[in-house]
């Protein structure tokens, strides 16, 4: 008898298309993971941005069309209360908020997510779910924390099939973007491919939170960011 094929476990992986979740999946794929890749529209500012990045990304890690979900919860845009998905409150812009929750915390957000991708990973059989939170950058997010996804993994086990079994991968959750950075070269992720800009959908503002701590990460990291930046930033 031929020795046994071990199958690989299924994870499935919050992706955004951006630096952070990009990378993240990247973990997963050296793990010798199935990854089953999960992207949700909740009516931010660069949805279709994201979206495209999403699937090139997908292409890219070759992940079948039966292995990806891309579900849309616009609903929190209506509930609004965060620059991400309300026209009326200004992105910051020149500024990285540094005491506080940022006015980009889009309210109890992650928590929507691992509840969609519990439901997706119990139907599929998936061992794992990963996401790119961090909790250096953007600490003031406080479902970002380990402490909430271990809660969340509480949740997971009392409300799911006795035979599910499913924890919560943070492979970047104490990392700062220099880190990611480095890790996304070393793993081969198309970093290139990402975007993290949360204004605009074709050229980086380079001046929001999200743009000013990737390029922080790029420079700190003696690498060039691959995506294109508003004329005189990035480089």
């Amino acid at each position: 008898m031929g020795a046994k094929i071990e199958k690989r476990p299924v994870s499935v992986c919050l992706l955004s298309g951006g630096l952070d979740s990009c990378v993240t999946a990247a973990f997963a794929r050296e793990a010798g993971c199935e990854l089953a890749m999960l992207h949700v529209n909740y009516g931010q500012r660069t949805e279709a941005r994201e979206l495209k990045a999403f699937n090139e990304i997908c292409d890219y890690f070759g992940v079948t069309y039966d292995r990806r979900l891309i579900v849309d919860i616009g609903y929190l845009k209506a509930i609004g209360g965060s620059a991400l998905t309300d026209s009326r409150i200004e992105v910051p812009k020149d500024t990285v908020t540094v005491q506080g929750i940022p006015i980009t915390y889009v309210p109890f957000r992650n928590a929507h997510l691992i509840a969609i991708a519990t439901s997706w990973g119990e139907v599929i059989g998936a061992r794992y779910i990963y996401i790119g939170a961090t909790e250096v950058d953007f600490s003031g997010y406080p479902d970002c924390r380990r402490s909430f996804f271990d809660a969340m993994e509480v949740a997971i086990e009392q409300g799911t099939r006795p035979e599910t079994n499913i924890r919560i991968i943070t492979p970047i959750i104490k990392m700062g973007k220099r880190e990611v950075v480095k890790e996304g070269v070393r793993l081969g992720a198309p970093l290139e491919l990402t975007w993290s800009c949360y204004e605009n959908e074709e050229i980086a503002c380079g001046r929001c939170e999200s743009c000013i701590l990737r390029l922080k990460g790029f420079r700190e990291a003696g690498i060039k960011d691959p995506i294109p930046y508003e004329e005189g930033i990035g480089g």
